[in-house]
């Protein structure tokens, strides 16, 4: 059974940093692509940043690129969002998933292409 997990969100000031990090478990994930979304109350699940696990290959949604990088760790199983220059409107849940890139395109951002999802950690940024 798949499982994964999100850690590292927190409460920080404008301008800071956070690292998210991502436990995945349960299947090899060398077909898969792991991606980054984030939900604030009211508003619909956004699309952050994905990583193909093959071979690394990244991209962003347009919110935080420039500001974020998206990696992972082969040996642990392990997928990292490092958040940096943070502001007030990066408030908001931030979800891990993962897909099947025999089913989905690396680069299709929708979240009903991925099939499996964390339950999330708030990142709660103050003014």
């Amino acid at each position: 059974q798949v499982q994964l997990v999100e850690s590292g969100g927190g409460l920080v000031q404008a301008g800071g940093s956070l690292r998210l990090s991502c436990a995945a478990s349960g299947r090899p994930f060398t077909s898969y692509a792991m991606g980054w979304f984030r939900q604030a109350p009211g508003k619909e699940r956004e699309f952050v940043a994905a990583i193909r696990w093959s071979d690394g290959s990244t991209y962003y949604g347009s919110s935080v690129k420039g500001r974020s990088t998206i990696s992972r760790d082969n040996a642990k199983n392990m997928v990292y969002l490092q958040m940096n220059s943070l502001e007030p409107e990066d408030t908001a849940r931030y979800y891990c998933a993962a897909k099947n890139l025999a089913r989905h395109y690396f680069n299709d951002d929708r979240p009903t292409t991925y099939d499996y999802w964390g339950q999330g950690t708030q990142v709660t940024v103050s003014s």
